[in-house]
């Protein structure tokens, strides 16, 4: 989503946007129907997406709708409602943290834990510790968030 969210907002390239939206929905999508860790994961962070307003272009309305289409086709397994609310309030604090944190400390160890929006990697991981979900979890969603800066890099390199 990051590559999307680039095109869109650097580049203002909709069409392209919307492509690697779609991609990514689809890709989300099946892990979130295939796995118990994935759907907590995904879901969490589209509804703290949604409560940060950061809904906010064409290219992540098309990617919502393929994202939920995909999941009610194929249905989402078995979730805690608690295990749930405690991932969203993570990804919402993340994407609270990262848009404005810098704006009000200079401190940069809490500049940088929210840059990288740590909170949802430390409660992912207390909650494959705590046995919500395998372990393995963790270290897909460690690979994904690698994957998101690369996605960047690779972004700033080509563009």
């Amino acid at each position: 989503m990051k590559y999307s969210d680039d095109l869109f907002d650097v580049n203002h390239n909709v069409l392209f946007a919307s492509v690697f939206g779609i991609l990514c929905a689809f890709a989300s999508a099946i892990a979130t129907v295939s796995d118990v860790g994935a759907a907590y994961i995904f879901i969490a962070i589209l509804i703290g997406n949604l409560i940060a307003l950061k809904v906010d272009g064409i290219h992540h309305i098309i990617t919502l709708i393929v994202f939920v289409v995909v999941c009610l086709i194929f249905g989402v397994p078995d979730l805690s409602l608690i295990v749930l609310l405690i991932c969203i309030i993570a990804a919402l604090s993340d994407e609270i943290g990262h848009e404005t944190i810098s704006k009000v400390t200079d401190n940069g160890f809490i500049n940088l834990f929210f840059e990288y929006r740590f909170v949802m990697k430390i409660v992912i991981f207390l909650l494959a510790i705590f046995g919500a979900f395998n372990v393995l979890v963790f270290i897909y969603f460690i690979l994904f968030e690698v994957a998101y800066e690369i996605a960047g890099i690779v972004f700033e390199k080509l563009n």
